[in-house]
């Protein structure tokens, strides 16, 4: 997730109002700044790697000339923080700019048909196809706004782009599919931005973009056309009621349930990870002797379910250790033959580093899956993926947990393959079941989150809970269990459900609120079993649950569900929803801050 931002004004400098819009979308991204402006047929452009403070301050943004211009604030996907990475992105000539927002699929074999036309690369994101491709079109006769048509009709993946030229140097012109772009209506002034808060001191009248959308900006208005058949979309802009913070947030009231709503949008970005990528990963884990995961707190939880997922589709075995407790439990057995998958939102967790750096000095391979491309960790890995949630402000990790399983889903198919233990067309399948899962967990949320409300009310006197699940369920039953602990200040214990009857079963009395996660798997029958005897002792169940699964709905107290169709081995990233649904209205009814945690921190960069 990146910030854009682009103006065009009747009067004035561009550049001042690009600086203070890129401040306001930095919560977006903020490893890179830049923006270009166009002023007497010439292109100026500042950028560099760093938030917006530090990039101006070294290069005075300030200062670029004219009445038009684009700005981003980046969170890098493709390319590490650098300064040829940051954004705007050129063609050839430095005639065309670029800004780009979103995740291209494709990009690797435009950028080599481009190469093979005589076009240079001067980055290494998958933005810079775009601004090259507007180029050859400009240069077989084609105006600025078709040949940005053109170069978009071409992409797959998501995008929010906006673009300038210096041939038709008195417009912007800007398109959407999936990513966010609004525009903003001033008096003599015209915007478009990722979010609202850009423009909001300026105007408070906006146009949101919809996917297959397309924006010519001008003194003379905002043109909005269908990219697909080019006709004409009449909307009138809508007046924004928000103050600036609420505007931040898109009108939640906290991040963390923002970032919850985000999660159809990020885990759709999990899934254009490059192939080539995947499958290095997949070969270092085939070759490996031992394989550990490693990471803390949430992304512990991830490297569980992953554990599940790599034995269940490459019969692979893997160890997953909490990171802090890595160097005693396996220190002195790694060898040049382990295989160490860290992993890490930040990619600068001290726990999760002085993991690595033990497995590193003894020769072992360190793998690395982060959100964060430029961190140590990407540094200190043989080859590292990127999560590709973009930022996320909540402290209590949620598109974190929910990206880096879909992440980790992808690469166990591929090293089932890799290994002979999936046919082609039960990884197929399989695939074809992840792409279904943004929509799915949009449904839940849409279905399921008032009756969750309503849950939240009833349990929020609770003074413990339990969180049960069996198999790769009991990844989901942590996660849920720490989401309700770090926000709402609740007790909570886990187990797997079958070891709850090996001492955590005395706690059950009268009241007791146990919450089931129990999927239609392999584990459902027992799970039941699990259920049946928390009741018998007076337990009050709470089971998140398939769409109509009667059985369970006629034994729990309360449900949630979940649609039906999810297999097993995906079951963590919907059926974690409700969880974090949950826990996020008893912070609210327990008159907690979500966002803010007392006593914990995003990035925990101390042992």
């Amino acid at each position: 997730m990146c910030g854009i931002f682009g103006c065009l004004l009747k009067g004035g400098s561009a550049a001042p109002l690009i600086h203070v819009a890129l401040k306001r979308l930095e919560y977006r991204g903020y490893d890179s700044v830049g923006a270009a402006t166009v002023y007497e047929g010439r292109l100026y452009v500042k950028k560099d790697q760093g938030n917006v403070d530090a990039v101006h301050a070294k290069l005075h943004l300030d200062n670029l000339p004219g009445r038009l211009g684009i700005g981003h604030t980046r969170w890098a996907t493709h390319g590490a923080p650098l300064q040829k990475n940051a954004h705007p992105q050129l063609d050839c000539d430095n005639r065309i700019a670029v800004v780009h927002n979103g995740v291209l699929e494709n990009f690797s074999g435009l950028r080599q048909e481009l190469e093979e036309r005589g076009h240079v690369f001067r980055s290494k994101t998958d933005t810079e196809v775009i601004p090259h491709l507007i180029e050859e079109s400009m240069k077989a006769g084609l105006g600025f706004a078709d040949a940005v048509r053109e170069a978009v009709k071409r992409l797959e993946g998501s995008y929010a782009i906006a673009a300038i030229c210096t041939q038709e140097p008195d417009k912007i012109v800007c398109a959407r599919k999936e990513s966010p772009l609004v525009v903003g209506i001033g008096d003599s002034s015209i915007y478009c931005a990722s979010d609202i808060p850009a423009f909001l001191p300026l105007t408070k009248r906006a146009i949101a973009m919809r996917d297959g959308e397309f924006a010519i900006l001008s003194d003379a208005g905002a043109e909005i056309k269908k990219i697909a058949d080019w006709s004409p979309v009449e909307r009138e802009p809508e007046t924004i009621t928000w103050d600036l913070e609420m505007a931040e947030k898109l009108g939640y009231p906290y991040f963390m349930i923002k970032e919850i709503h985000e999660q159809p949008e990020s885990l759709r970005n999990t899934l254009r990870l490059q192939d080539t990528y995947l499958d290095l990963m997949a070969t270092f884990l085939d070759r490996a002797r031992e394989v550990f995961l490693v990471a803390c707190g949430t992304s512990y939880h991830a490297c569980l379910a992953a554990s599940h997922m790599f034995s269940k589709l490459a019969f692979r075995s893997t160890q997953p250790i909490i990171a802090s407790e890595f160097v005693q439990r396996a220190g002195d057995s790694i060898s040049v033959d382990s295989t160490v998958l860290a992993v890490s939102q930040s990619g600068e967790t001290a726990d999760t580093l002085s993991a690595v750096m033990h497995a590193s000095n003894r020769a072992a391979t360190i793998l690395g899956l982060t959100n964060v491309i430029g961190s140590t960790l990407t540094r200190v890995s043989r080859t590292y993926t990127c999560q590709q949630s973009g930022p996320e402000i909540g402290v209590a990790a949620t598109k974190t947990f929910t990206a880096q399983v879909s992440v980790l889903a992808q690469i166990a198919i591929k090293l089932g393959e890799k290994r002979g233990k999936l046919f082609h067309e039960e990884a197929k399948t399989l695939r074809k079941k992840l792409q279904q899962i943004p929509e799915i967990v949009e449904r839940i949320i849409a279905t399921q989150e008032e009756k969750i409300k309503g849950l939240a009310k009833k349990y929020r006197d609770k003074r413990c809970f339990f969180f049960l699940g069996r198999g790769i369920s009991t990844a989901t039953a942590s996660e849920g269990m720490l989401k309700l602990m770090e926000i709402a200040y609740v007790p909570a214990i886990t187990y797997p459900a079958g070891e709850s009857k090996h001492g955590p079963i005395s706690l059950i009395e009268e009241g007791f609120p146990v919450v089931f996660v129990c999927p239609n798997d392999s584990t459902r029958k027992a799970t039941i079993g699990n259920i049946m005897e928390m009741k018998a002792r007076g337990a009050v169940v709470l089971a998140i649950i398939e769409e109509g699964d009667e059985e369970i709905k006629n034994l729990a107290d309360d449900y949630v569900e979940v649609p039906k169709g999810v297999p097993e081995v995906l079951t963590p990233i919907p059926y974690v929803v409700p969880l974090q649904l949950f826990a996020y209205h008893m912070a609210i009814e327990r008159g907690c801050n979500p966002d803010m945690p007392r006593n914990l921190a995003k990035s925990v960069t101390v042992l």
